[in-house]
């Protein structure tokens, strides 16, 4: 097999059964990809979560279909173990085939609590590597570092200095590939057996991107302070204090880190810092993290903004987190073309953009509906945010969290609040993220669904209006276990 979907596809062959009960507990079926393929062959996805709510999804939509002697192909997912699919309805039971996929036939090998912990866009590569390299029978250690190695593409037994630690941690929270917290603490255990990391803030910069950039953030300036006015060493360095401890010097300047530095400021993870008595030209790659005030400065950005935006414009065949990825990096380039004054700016984001949205159309007739019934641990769809808020509640173990929803902010727009609360408060951390709301992009629709929890399908007599709110919201934590007292 090319691919561990190849296992799960074999046994869906449209117009066998107008019903197949599957026993999904890892989610396989939702994964973006095989969500695709199997509606391209014709198989429609129900999530059974809430009873209610799935009775009235499957009477309203499939039901009346099978009542006029007509076909479909309804899939309905159980994300519960086999055993589990008794405790569907009866009249389900009777008229559905059953079929159960789990991660433990896929990767036999491997130590299921591990790998379940896995993002499924990791199960390619961990597929790939499995087929390359057989594994024996592995314990949980075994199976984290066999991922970490052949997933992340780190060897955290072979990392043994600075430059090498330090290129690991960028190639790992610069990529797109976020690492489980059960792999970062194993991660953590290795490089914390090598004496020369034990001044290092492990436990905080590896299983945290905006706390890694926040590590580097504070000693930007210590090295810009060691630059002579021609990139001369200087020997003397200001006292500076320090949130995060470890070493003050970082080798940013070596040819194997200097490389995702200037790509850092580009993008808005790390902010330029004024910086006196030093003089650097255009093309030098410190030039991005040095504050001035005028429109060179503005324009040497947006130029290389342009440049990095067009190398990476998405394609139709993208993942859902590549697209959101890239609408970060392109409000970066809009706030500051709407801000500056050129028309030339002004054209080419707007010729670029135009390009871009006829790519985004096409990919959204494709995918957008593979988006719907994904796991809610990263939030592809406005209605997953309270199911991740809620996830994040009972894993924290706090009673509080909150939610502040602004109406018609653009992404551009919110670059700029940003940077307005980064300069209020040097130490605010905040960990950006993108999702995509319900087509059509209504106010109505999207509140609901974030307040609700629910796809729009669920709030019929209120999709014009937001007066349902509070109620919808009160109605989701209830459902959570909280109490209305």
């Amino acid at each position: 097999m090319s691919s561990w979907r190849d296992a799960i596809l074999n046994d869906f062959v449209p117009n066998v059964s107008k019903l197949t009960l599957v026993a999904d507990p890892d989610c396989l079926l939702t994964e973006e990809k095989l969500a695709l393929e199997l509606r391209g062959r014709g198989f429609d996805l129900i999530e059974f979560s809430d009873p209610v709510e799935f009775r009235y999804a499957y009477e309203s939509k499939y039901r009346s279909i099978w009542d006029r002697g007509e076909h479909t192909d309804l899939v309905v997912v159980l994300r519960l173990q086999d055993a589990e699919l008794e405790s569907l309805p009866y009249d389900l039971l009777q008229a559905g085939r059953k079929l159960s996929f789990n991660l433990g036939d896929l990767f036999p090998n491997l130590s299921y609590p591990v790998i379940e912990k896995l993002d499924r866009s990791l199960l390619d590569s961990l597929f790939e590597a499995q087929r390359k390299s057989p594994p024996d029978r592995m314990g949980d250690n075994a199976t984290k570092d066999f991922i970490l190695r052949h997933v992340f593409g780190i060897a955290a037994e072979l990392i043994a200095n600075e430059v090498e630690l330090l290129r690991a941690l960028l190639r790992l929270h610069y990529g797109k590939l976020q690492i489980p917290l059960m792999l970062a603490e194993r991660l953590i255990q290795v490089l914390k057996g090598h004496d020369g990391f034990k001044a290092w803030p492990l436990s905080e910069i590896v299983p945290d991107d905006e706390a890694f950039f926040a590590f580097l953030q504070e000693r930007w300036p210590l090295f810009l302070s060691r630059l002579g006015s021609a990139n001369q060493v200087r020997e003397d360095s200001p006292e500076y204090g320090l949130k995060y401890p470890g070493p003050d010097r970082l080798p940013f300047d070596h040819q194997d880190i200097k490389v995702y530095i200037d790509n850092l400021f580009l993008e808005g993870k790390l902010t330029p810092v004024e910086a006196k008595d030093i003089e650097v030209d255009a093309g030098s790659w410190v030039r991005s993290g040095i504050a001035t005030s005028g429109v060179d400065d503005d324009e040497l950005r947006i130029s290389r903004l342009f440049g990095l935006v067009e190398k990476e414009l998405p394609t139709a065949e993208e993942r859902y987190s590549d697209w959101t990825a890239f609408a970060l990096k392109w409000a970066e380039l809009s706030a500051l073309v709407h801000c500056g004054n050129s028309t030339e700016h002004q054209t080419r984001l707007r010729e670029i953009g135009d390009a871009l949205n006829t790519t985004f159309a096409g990919w959204l007739a494709d995918h957008y509906s593979s988006l719907i019934n994904l796991p809610p641990t990263n939030p592809a769809m406005l209605h997953h945010v309270p199911r991740r808020l809620a996830r994040d509640i009972e894993d924290s173990g706090s009673s509080r969290a909150a939610l502040i929803v602004v109406d018609g902010l653009a992404l551009d727009q919110w670059v700029t609040i940003r940077q307005l609360l980064q300069k209020q408060d040097a130490n605010l951390v905040m960990r950006e993220s993108a999702t995509f709301a319900w087509i059509p992009t209504l106010t109505s629709v999207s509140r609901q669904s974030i307040f609700s929890g629910k796809p729009p399908l669920y709030f019929p007599s209120s999709i014009n209006s937001t007066n349902s709110e509070e109620k919808l919201w009160k109605q989701f934590w209830e459902g959570h276990g909280l109490s209305r007292l």
